[in-house]
């Protein structure tokens, strides 16, 4: 039997902040973009750069998280799998969307700001939620 493999790792900037909402029966789901940037020098000798955006989608407890924690700019660590859905639009046109579903995150940069904020609630670093 052969088995398939669909797992994504990506290092990158929260390009907006994570906008969560919930399902009809009360699941949370939050979204964000994530921008991971390649260099490399061409033929010419000429430095070039090129961005990736990957829109990635969390559920559940990890939805709150990210919601609480991550802000644009943000360098972060997301782990999940993709995931195409597609839809008609209001014109019958057939409409499609890539997405990370998210199984896991980590807060590279401004962690200590996070840790901070959740000391002064009175959460402490042990109970902290990544």
């Amino acid at each position: 039997m052969v088995m398939g493999l669909n797992k994504v790792m990506v290092i990158g900037n929260v390009g907006r902040d994570p906008e969560m909402r919930y399902t009809p029966s009360g699941k949370p789901v939050t979204s964000f973009s994530v921008a991971t940037t390649r260099s490399w020098t061409n033929s010419d000798g000429e430095r070039r750069e090129e961005t990736e955006w990957f829109n990635v989608v969390a559920w559940g407890n990890l939805a709150e998280i990210c919601k609480q924690h991550l802000r644009k700019g943000h360098q972060v660590y997301v782990e999940g799998r993709l995931q195409t859905r597609s839809w008609e639009d209001h014109e019958g046109k057939k409409c499609f969307r890539t997405e990370l579903v998210a199984n896991e995150m980590i807060l590279l940069e401004g962690r200590r700001d996070a840790i901070e904020a959740a000391e002064s609630t009175g959460e402490s670093e042990t109970e902290f939620p990544f």
